[in-house]
């Protein structure tokens, strides 16, 4: 294991421990890619992520991997190369009283960014994807969908740059990516995704030997 690898696989170990939030429902959901140059920021676990430790395992995970499949990237083979982090790590609980999971507090978020700070400090990814818009608006002046959808954006953190590139939360409980202009402006975003250069440097070769 190299240096780099031990480093991440301590952050992991130290994410999992963290219970710093007393309104969620722990473990925190976090799988380590040490090598990875592209980046996945969703909203939060839900209990199907919680239970399996995997994100996006559930409904929303079937339609996000089912977009990268219409670009040639099979769900496996995102999962091996692309380092999956969220706004909380925990799964937040339920609405009450409605549909869907809570949304995470102010201070839940801003409690949890110190392990994406980190992350990004560890990784130096060159392409951040930002699914929902709970997502975008850490990155992005809070803005509208289908001001961002379909377009990349470059940011810097603590020196170092990126590109960021904003994709609408794939919940079903969503019905924006399936009429115009969201449907649109999604399949805009998955054309700019595949032909950017990190994407196809990460997904045209094989995986290198450990």
């Amino acid at each position: 294991m190299t240096s780099h690898e031990r480093q991440v696989s301590s952050h992991v170990a130290a994410v999992r421990a963290c219970r710093l939030c007393p309104d969620v429902m722990p473990p925190p959901v976090v799988v380590g890619v040490p090598r990875a140059r592209i980046y996945l920021v969703g909203q939060a676990p839900g209990t199907n992520e919680r239970e399996q430790q995997r994100n996006f395992c559930g409904g929303s995970g079937r339609t996000l991997f089912r977009w990268f499949a219409s670009i040639g990237v099979e769900e496996q083979t995102f999962r091996e190369r692309v380092y999956m982090a969220a706004v909380l790590r925990c799964f937040p609980g339920k609405n009450d009283g409605r549909d869907g999971d809570r949304r995470p507090a102010p201070a839940e978020i801003e409690r949890c960014r110190q392990h994406m700070d980190q992350e990004l400090d560890l990784l130096k990814p060159e392409l951040v994807l930002l699914v929902g818009k709970l997502a975008i608006d850490l990155f992005l002046p809070r803005t509208k969908l289908v001001d961002v959808v379909g377009r990349t954006f470059p940011f810097e953190h603590n020196g170092h740059g990126c590109m960021g590139l904003p994709l609408p939360h794939p919940s079903g409980l969503s019905r924006w990516t399936q009429k115009d202009p969201g449907k649109s402006l999604l399949g805009e975003a998955l054309s700019l995704l595949k032909k950017h250069p990190t994407w196809q440097s990460v997904f045209g070769h094989p995986i290198p030997p450990q």
